[in-house]
């Protein structure tokens, strides 16, 4: 069973496997420098549908029989299926995932939301209590902007601030030690406010929370970014990781040669006009699922944090006046069970 190491980090004792994993993009993911390593790209973002919604619990469906297929498993194999996304209500999830009939526990920590649900089967994983988990999120840019910022037909002007919510979904199936990636420690979050009010500025409201649990993960384990291939944070975007790099740099932690972040890997911002970058739950979800965790597999990426940050908003506290809270947590990934 997993035990505790400082305030906020858990080792695993059994260093529960990442067995298989799928993931599914559409036409913006399709011209981006990661295309070649995504399970289905889709040019339709309706993916057949008739609304955006139904779009992304499509590309949900996608992910999750993909990264079941590679596994060699069926849906009745799994004990339970952690899901969520940026949707009122996760009905992403809900109406994606219905028919499959596995145990549900749906998430909501916004693009933070693949790491939870890493960190909570971990935990059951390593107890023993669960023998095979599925964790799978999503996003689409159309449904995204409806709920939180303006219809498309509004045309309204991104700032150079905003970043470019992802029509992603990735999936990842886990069992028992079997076969990298192996996942060796989590880190959970808390909720920080620095008082940041502008929902088009997420990096910066979200870096905080970012180098709080990276902090008190080196801290707790006695590492440093030394010690480790990469440090991916999921989704700062550039300002966001600008401001991650200075924090850390002021601590004495100097991550600038290890840290990169999905929302700069999944675009090429000199080709595409996404401005600070992709985020969204789907975003990265679908570049952990699309490259990272195959690279560790292969023996490219032996230890790899991945810290998703979410932005803790909604349009209501949008309204309201009010700052946005935001949460990281933290999942060592690593090529060794120990």
């Amino acid at each position: 069973m997993a035990h505790k190491l400082g305030k906020y980090t858990y080792l695993t004792d059994a260093a529960p496997s990442v067995l298989a994993w799928g993931s599914v993009g559409s036409k913006k993911e399709a011209q981006g420098p990661l295309a070649p390593y995504f399970d289905l790209l889709n040019e339709d973002s309706t993916f057949g549908e008739q609304t955006w919604e139904k779009a992304e619990s499509e590309m949900q469906k996608e992910a999750i029989a993909k990264a079941l297929e590679k596994a060699g498993l069926s849906a009745p194999d799994l004990d339970c299926i952690f899901a969520g996304d940026l949707l009122n209500q996760c009905t992403g999830s809900t109406f994606g995932l219905r028919e499959l009939g596995v145990p549900f526990l749906g998430l909501y920590g916004a693009c933070s939301t693949m790491a939870e649900g890493l960190v909570l089967s971990a935990f059951l994983l390593d107890s023993g209590a669960m023998q095979k988990t599925a964790v799978i999120t999503s996003s689409h840019f159309c449904s995204a902007e409806r709920q939180y910022r303006f219809p498309l037909e509004y045309g309204g002007q991104r700032t150079p601030t905003s970043q470019w919510t992802a029509t992603a979904s990735g999936a990842a199936i886990l069992g028992q030690n079997v076969s990298p990636p192996y996942i060796r420690a989590v880190c959970v979050g808390t909720i920080e406010d620095k008082g940041i009010k502008d929902q088009n500025n997420m990096g910066a409201a979200m870096a905080p929370a970012a180098f709080e649990t990276l902090r008190r993960f080196f801290e707790d384990t006695g590492t440093n970014p030394d010690n480790y291939d990469l440090i991916l944070t999921g989704d700062l975007g550039k300002v966001g990781s600008r401001l991650l790099d200075d924090l850390m740099q002021r601590e004495g932690y100097h991550i600038g040669g290890k840290h990169s972040d999905c929302g700069l890997l999944l675009y090429d911002s000199n080709k595409q006009d996404v401005h600070a970058g992709g985020s969204g739950a789907g975003c990265c979800a679908s570049v952990l699922c699309s490259y990272i965790l195959p690279s560790i597999r292969e023996g490219r990426l032996k230890n790899v944090l991945f810290i998703a940050t979410g932005a803790l908003l909604s349009p209501t506290s949008v309204q309201q006046g009010e700052s946005i809270p935001s949460v990281a947590h933290l999942v060592h990934f690593s090529s060794l069970p120990n």
